[in-house]
């Protein structure tokens, strides 16, 4: 066995040790400056409800309002105002009813991944508990990893709850809700969230029904033709169920076939260039793209363009820069409404990627106010950021080439460019000429 402490590596564990300092030291400072940032967070929430409380301002306004400081905080970070929402919510709970976990964190002995578990454990805990809650926490936090305090925490947390598990199962089923992440490669994660005995209900059928497949496969001819795991049977049976399945529980279905609900059919929005449709080995040059996750394989665009009985709109493009100059398509459709899709792709509030077809095209000048109905005044918001266009203090202009400033309500201005696509012609340098072999590589006498 090779011993570091040997005289021939006298330096390696010193060496070793200072690192380890330093990087706790580094840790330090950061939680210190997370923990910093979290109070500043805290304050804007404050701030944007002390307004509207002076004002005796509705819940609706008091939401806005939130949103508001989200987004000024968003726009000058250059992330998602939800996102900023959400962490201005953790910050107000933090400060207001976790205290020593803040106070710890900013200290450095906890971690960000310690307070996100005390927060996430603590979160159905009636307030007025939240202060013993806080401080057994902190306690409890000294020398375990977060997944351990999770599973300590879960248990003390279940003590001082006031009512029963069954009550609050009740409560819980409000928060039921499918979401997806996007992931690497062209993949991403559908995370459904469901009442626990539907959860592993639904995961036994699909396990049953995918070894049902693989006994077929292994009892019939062609056996080798499936060589898909267990696993990769249950995603894709999951699909072709969601994907293709009529529900049991439309009200609108008879007999005769599916109601309104199983005659609903996917949409998504799909880029496809036509360079890397006629060449996939050069997909990597101009992916397509799948408007709000990112780029998708070559197979799957060009089996999506086969199998769609969609008309597909043809997107004019212009060769040097990729901006859109026209679409069209074989069907009559409104043409306006492609235009300006095939030019946003996604909502035009900064920062957000909700693709197009799942949000409303806004007039930038109001119509109402005598804005005129064509593509320089027309931009995609989804509906959350066109309501805070309507009831928030930002203000917007629409500039040539459908470029948005907005303006936040201190006075920042944020440009917001479409996306061009990416340029049909692509100019490169020439293949440098072969080596002359009278040349000595000295430099010419005049």
């Amino acid at each position: 066995m090779h011993d570091d402490t040997s005289p021939t590596n006298p330096g390696r564990p010193r060496l070793l040790s200072t690192l380890v300092d330093e990087v706790r030291r580094a840790s330090a400072a950061v939680a210190h400056a997370e923990a910093a940032r979290t109070r500043a967070l805290a304050e804007a929430g404050h701030l944007a409800l002390d307004v509207m409380a002076g004002l005796c301002a509705s819940s609706r306004a008091a939401e806005l309002a939130l949103r508001e400081v989200a987004s000024e905080i968003a726009a000058a970070e250059n992330i998602s105002d939800r996102t900023v929402q959400t962490q201005i919510g953790r910050a107000m709970a933090l400060v207001d009813d976790y205290p020593e976990t803040l106070s710890a964190w900013e200290g450095g002995d906890l971690t960000r991944a310690h307070v996100g578990v005390i927060l996430d454990i603590g979160s159905p805990l009636p307030v007025d508990v939240r202060a013993e809650f806080d401080a057994l926490a902190v306690t409890t936090a000294e020398g375990l990893s977060p997944g351990r305090l999770r599973s300590r925490l879960a248990v003390l947390a279940e003590r001082l709850h006031p009512t029963t598990l069954t009550e609050r199962h009740r409560r819980g089923r409000d928060t039921r809700c499918v979401r997806i992440t996007t992931g690497h490669d062209g993949m991403s994660d559908l995370v459904a969230t469901l009442p626990t005995v539907l959860a592993v209900g639904i995961y036994d059928r699909l396990t049953h029904q995918a070894r049902a497949l693989i006994d077929h496969r292994l009892d019939g001819p062609d056996a080798s033709a499936d060589e898909r795991t267990t696993a990769q049977l249950r995603a894709d049976i999951l699909a072709d169920l969601l994907l293709t399945g009529s529900p049991g529980a439309d009200p609108t279905r008879t007999d005769d076939g599916p109601g309104t609900l199983g005659a609903i059919r996917a949409r998504v929005q799909v880029i496809v260039p036509a360079l890397t449709m006629l060449t996939p080995d050069r997909e990597n040059h101009d992916p397509a793209e799948l408007i709000g996750h990112g780029p998708i394989d070559a197979e799957t665009a060009r089996t999506l363009a086969d199998a769609t009985t969609v008309p597909w709109d043809r997107v004019v493009t212009h060769p040097i820069t990729g901006a859109v100059l026209h679409t069209d398509t074989y069907q009559r459709t409104t043409a306006l409404d492609r235009h300006v899709r095939a030019r946003d792709r996604h909502c035009r509030w900064p920062g957000c990627t909700i693709p197009a077809i799942r949000c409303e095209v806004d007039h930038t000048h109001d119509y109402a106010l005598g804005g005129p109905t064509d593509v320089a005044n027309l931009a995609h918001l989804c509906q959350r950021h066109h309501t805070q266009k309507q009831f928030t203090r930002w203000t917007v202009t629409q500039h040539p080439g459908g470029i948005l400033h907005w303006t936040s309500p201190t006075g920042r201005t944020y440009a917001d460019e479409p996306l061009p696509y990416s340029p049909a012609v692509r100019f490169l340098p020439d293949d440098p000429p072969p080596p002359d072999p009278d040349d000595d590589g000295m430099p010419p006498p005049f």
